[in-house]
């Protein structure tokens, strides 16, 4: 979710300061490059990219140095999720017109929609720079800090930026994510209900209110949320992912792995979503089919001490104890801290018969607050013929 928060609305704030901008120049010929542009703007606005694409093109042909239009295309492109050429037509505007504070903002979100998030941080700090009250360059750049796990200063960034423009529902919902993050939910519900207050269309709101709602065990309302941001942006893996994880909660398993499944479909480099379908076919006792989703997550990720965590305890299922035992080292060779990790690989070493390794993985899992199973710590007891 951190990513999202700099989404195609950065984009579209930036424009609409563009379009203030520009209306503030006074009236144009009905063919002249800028009414195109308005005309394209307007379109944009509405989410008709196909004719706002054309409109823009027409007043760069009419204009070549006409730097707003190729700010108004690149968004275009953007939000088709055309990045190169985005790119492309933010540089030529900077090229153009090295001054223009939204030019750097846009190319700012293009760079962080790339995760390219030290970039993107530079040109959010030149748009401030250039215009210290573009409220959408604070919030891009509050999201690139939240990105970095920076919160302090990604709030910060947030309350600017509504300070600035008390109506820009995105930084409500950024800002509601960053409380979401540190565990405030009252204030992150508010914030969310205040972005949606503004913006009834804003999906990213219905999925940080939806996982509010997760947290407070509200799991319908969850559901109600989730669906409604698929109804907005049908796109959205997020909302697939996580409307897929309260669906595994309530025990829907067919309908968590349709939607983990969608959430592939649409991005199939999401590895939190091949975690969350092992999860169910883990439940359903589908070991192979387990497997192979850790695997897929695991190239995508291979940092990931949870996946092999998980993945060692689908093996140690399969009766395939050696590989359990590899994996659960993987995990803890990446997280040494991984309490699960030492329960499962005790549970190996008994499988072994190796108690004494068994014992030692059991007081690890115990000294980092894990809860051992009281029918295993029986079983290890007697079978090792010690207490502890």
């Amino acid at each position: 979710m951190r990513r999202s928060l700099v989404n195609v609305l950065v984009i579209v704030s930036l424009l609409v300061a563009g379009m203030a901008l520009a209306a503030a120049g006074g009236a144009a010929g009905e063919e002249s490059a800028e009414s195109y542009w308005k005309q394209g703007f307007e379109h944009f606005y509405k989410g008709q990219h196909d004719q706002a694409m054309a409109d823009f093109n027409q007043a760069i042909k009419l204009d070549p140095n006409f730097a707003k239009a190729y700010i108004g295309r690149g968004s275009c492109y953007f939000t088709k999720g055309q990045l190169d050429q985005a790119m492309a037509d933010f540089n030529q505007a900077i090229k153009l017109d090295p001054n223009l504070a939204k030019a750097y903002g846009n190319r700012g979100s293009c760079y962080a929609r790339k995760g390219q998030f030290d970039l993107a941080m530079a040109d959010f700090n030149q748009a401030i720079k250039l215009d210290p009250n573009l409220a959408m360059a604070y919030n891009g750049r509050g999201a690139c800090y939240f990105t970095k796990g920076q919160f302090d200063l990604a709030m910060a960034d947030f309350n600017q930026a509504i300070k600035l423009d008390p109506n820009l529902a995105m930084a409500y919902g950024s800002r509601g994510s960053c409380y979401f993050t540190k565990g405030q939910l009252d204030q992150a519900m508010a914030d969310f209900n205040q972005a949606i207050k503004l913006d009834p269309n804003l999906a990213k709101a219905y999925i940080g209110r939806g996982s509010c709602y997760v947290d407070k065990g509200q799991l319908d309302q969850a559901i109600t949320d989730y669906t409604k941001a698929l109804e907005i942006n049908p796109r959205d893996e997020t909302a697939y992912y996580r409307r897929g994880l309260v669906y595994f909660k309530k025990g829907q398993y067919d309908q968590a792995v349709a939607d983990y499944t969608k959430a592939l479909e649409i991005n199939p480099k999401y590895w939190y979503a091949y975690n969350g379908r092992s999860l169910v076919y883990f439940q359903k006792k589908q070991w192979d089919k387990a497997i192979a989703d850790y695997n897929k997550a695991l190239e995508i990720n291979p940092r990931s001490a949870y996946c092999y965590t998980h993945r060692g305890f689908a093996y140690h299922q399969k009766g395939q104890v050696d590989q359990a035992i590899a994996d659960y080292n993987k995990a803890l060779e990446i997280d040494p801290r991984g309490a699960l990790a030492y329960e499962g690989r005790a549970e190996a070493y008994f499988y072994l018969k190796k108690y004494d390794q068994a014992w030692e993985d059991v007081r690890q899992a115990q000294n980092l607050g894990e809860k051992i199973n009281p029918k295993f710590l029986q079983d290890l007891r007697q079978a090792s013929g010690r207490q502890n």
